[in-house]
């Protein structure tokens, strides 16, 4: 059939045009008299607005001015729960809540009004901790703080407790453990341009992830029809989750500020702005109780996993819920009870971030399993070999496992590659003499690919293809190129279908006018699912040419093109559409929380070698080997550098990345103080792929992107715990990321904290 597109390194579809500089992000954007807005935010973390005030000695002529009163529609942000205003009117929940919105030409005057609006406000008490809202200090979102709660049951978790009072070869150990906030920090900060007029409706240039997010939340905001509202985005500099649905926000509020002004209004975020005011990762605490039998065999798994939500609810329901579907690992075990909350605090509200829940809560568990082999002096392999999910074999959702997966060839691959036993004994005599303490740690860990349970029957994501007069296959889908390679991997996929060159396909910039809704680009979904949908379309296509006679089934290449072109001549367009339907073996009740959580698994082992230096206390990652089985890898260099990318940020994760929050405000929202490893931080990332082609792909490939965020920070982590065994031996476990050298002064001098 030709060239085997699927599989191989080509050249990146958007490559040329950025490398050049011809790529146009939304700051490039220009149109005639166009204005530049700001936003007034509250400094106060929980109050009521009172007043504002606007400073009669300031020349506001040729300002446009817009608050809660100004919205034509419902002052809401239309996300899963309706308790977010797009703009305050009474209530203050966090600190950097938009309240005012300004316009004009002139960017440095735009800055000296900043100063002239005074916000009068009455302050509340305010909740600033998880536990502090658990424990109801003050009731600041619904009846008790709960924004969403799960409970995932297997067994009878309680039966096996009270016989291990009975039975002492049953052993129970309990662990606490606390991941904080992180920040997305994308290259390009949140931007947005905006057309509106009450006859034409509202149109919106910017960098996002999902252009129908940001399409159905304007529509109640401007009161207006889906066909009077179009959403474009422009070329993205990343996302990792911070432009899935805070966009929405900024495009409501550049569209209000251009229906009022009648201009073309831009609204460019600086960093410290984008950085205190947006949404970030959400902190977590997980508590485990966990019964096994002498060798390390998992008896029961008691687990409560709890995350901040923040001032409102965003998208931490979906987020718990991820977490929670992958706090058990990939671990059989006869009793699971996964008991989740996310509970309310005034901060500003978390929200998507690449691994979306599971970074949270496979750090916990694979902490927790390392604590327990030690405890039970057996080694970290042996307790996750026995333990490992296999074919056949049920999860914690009593989902009967189908891949063809073998968790125990993946670590025995993971510690031959890195000479792990050698080295757990080299590191062990080099530690009784040297002061730079060396250790070696894994993490085995699982993820969902595409939407939990109904997620994607629910979304019916649709993708289209058509062909032009001259012959070029179009991609139609309103999935974005935000860096990861979306252009590229689609043009693989449709020109293997379509038995075509890869410059014959062209991927259509997303936009609402021209795109139907594929669904959003996030949960590992934009290949395995929306590819599939790509690839069905051009087949579907293909079949249209083969029926009408224009194409024999050995055609290729330009013989296809020609094809189109005769077909178009005669009939007017070649276009064809595909819509996603759920496979019928894939069962999920959302009441019970049972079933098939994710129609498909990516299987991983993660392995790092770290360095402790007494002097600083900075741990420094040696090494780093990351081996997965992700289906086919369309791509081979867009799949390492998703790996490496993502290891990277779980770097960050478990090393450096600390939100700091001061009176619910980020102390530390600059590029300064927020701490972030640089490339000589990073270390040398071994990448290793397994292929084990799914049914549910596009020639069996899977999700890739979050997966490396999973178990990056818990593999550095066994690692320090590893380095610093003798020294920490009567310590409290090493619990918490980030994991800073003031963390690691104290347990090598002194009691953790």
């Amino acid at each position: 059939m030709g060239h085997k597109w699927v599989g191989s390194s080509v050249a990146r579809k958007d490559g040329l045009d950025k490398v050049t500089g011809q790529a146009k992000y939304v700051d490039d954007i220009e149109f005639p008299e166009m204005i530049h807005g700001i936003t007034i935010r509250t400094s106060i973390a929980r109050g009521v607005l009172k007043n504002i005030y606007f400073d009669e000695k300031f020349n506001w002529d040729g300002f446009t001015i817009v608050t809660a009163k100004d919205i034509p529609g419902k002052n809401i942000v239309q996300l899963i729960e309706l308790d977010q205003p797009l703009l305050v009117e009474k209530n203050i929940c966090h600190a950097d809540e938009p309240v005012v919105l300004l316009a004009h030409p002139d960017k440095d005057l735009l800055q000296k009004a900043r100063d002239k609006v005074r916000l009068e406000v009455e302050s509340l008490e305010p909740i600033y901790t998880l536990q502090d809202s658990l424990a109801k200090k003050q009731i600041i979102w619904g009846k008790d703080n709960i924004q969403k709660s799960f409970l995932v049951q297997k067994g009878n978790v309680d039966s096996v407790f009270e016989l291990a009072k009975k039975d002492s070869s049953i052993k129970i150990f309990e662990g606490e453990y606390f991941t904080g906030a992180q920040e997305q920090l994308y290259i390009e900060n949140q931007g947005m341009v905006a057309i509106a007029s009450k006859q034409d409706g509202v149109t919106v240039w910017g960098s996002m992830q999902c252009p129908y997010y940001i399409h159905k939340g304007l529509m109640p905001i401007f009161h207006l029809s889906e066909d009077k509202v179009r959403v474009v985005q422009m070329e993205t500099g990343g996302g990792f989750g911070g432009k899935e649905e805070y966009p929405t926000i900024l495009a409501a509020h550049a569209g209000l500020l251009a229906l009022k002004s009648g201009k073309p209004v831009k609204m460019i975020y600086d960093r410290a702005e984008d950085m205190a005011a947006t949404t970030k990762r959400h902190p977590s605490r997980t508590l485990h109780k966990t019964a096994v039998n002498a060798d390390g065999k998992l008896l029961a798994m008691d687990i409560d996993f709890t995350l901040d939500g923040g001032a409102y609810a965003t998208l931490s329901s979906v987020v718990l819920s991820r977490g929670t579907l992958h706090a058990a690992g990939p671990y059989e075990c006869e009793n699971v009870r996964i008991k989740s909350q996310a509970v309310a605090t005034n901060i500003p509200p978390y929200g998507a971030f690449r691994g979306f829940g599971a970074p949270q809560s496979v750090f916990s568990a694979e902490r927790h399993l390392d604590v327990i082999a030690k405890e039970l002096n057996v080694t970290a392999e042996k307790i996750r070999r026995i333990n490992f999910l296999q074919k056949g074999k049920k999860t914690a959702t009593k989902q009967v496992i189908q891949d063809e997966v073998d968790m125990n060839e993946l670590l025995t691959f993971t510690l031959e590659k890195t000479d792990y036993h050698k080295k757990l004994a080299e590191f062990k005599k080099h530690n009784q003499t040297s002061s730079v303490k060396k250790g070696i740690g894994f993490a085995s860990f699982l993820h969902g690919a595409g939407f939990t349970g109904s997620g994607e029957k629910n979304l019916k994501s649709v993708v289209g293809v058509q062909a032009t007069k001259e012959g070029v296959i179009e991609i139609l889908a309103a999935s974005t190129e935000i860096g990861q390679g979306t252009k590229t991997i689609f043009a693989q996929v449709a020109a293997q279908a379509m038995k075509v060159g890869i410059d014959q396909v062209h991927v259509v910039q997303p936009d609402t006018k021209k795109v139907p809704d594929s669904g959003p680009t996030v949960a590992s979904r934009t290949v395995m699912v929306v590819g599939s949908l790509v690839e069905s379309a051009c087949l579907g296509l293909r079949a249209i040419l083969l029926e009408s006679g224009f194409l024999k089934d050995s055609d290729t290449n330009e013989k296809v093109t020609q094809a189109c072109v005769q077909y178009i001549k005669k009939f007017g367009s070649l276009k064809h559409y595909s819509q996603y339907k759920q496979p019928p073996e894939i069962k999920w009740d959302d009441q019970t929380y049972e079933g098939d959580a994710y129609a498909a698994y990516t299987w991983a082992v993660y392995l790092a070698e770290v360095s402790i230096d007494p002097v600083d206390y900075q741990v420094t990652v040696d090494r780093f080997t990351a081996v997965q089985e992700v289906g086919k890898v369309v791509h081979p260099v867009l799949a390492a550098g998703q790996i490496e990318g993502g290891v990277a940020q779980g770097v960050g994760y478990a090393l450096y990345e600390k939100v700091i929050w001061k009176d619910g405000k980020m102390a530390n929202n600059r590029m300064t103080n927020y701490i972030m490893p640089t490339s000589v931080d990073i270390p040398e990332i071994k990448v290793y792929f397994h292929e084990l082609p799914s049914k549910y792909g596009p020639q069996g490939a899977k999700g890739i992107g979050e997966l490396p965020l999973d178990g990056t920070a818990p593999a550095i982590m066994n690692a320090v715990d590893n380095a610093i065994a003798d020294i920490a031996k009567d310590k409290k476990p090493l619990n918490e990321i980030p994991f800073l050298p003031e963390d690691v002064m104290q347990v090598m001098e002194g009691e953790l904290r």
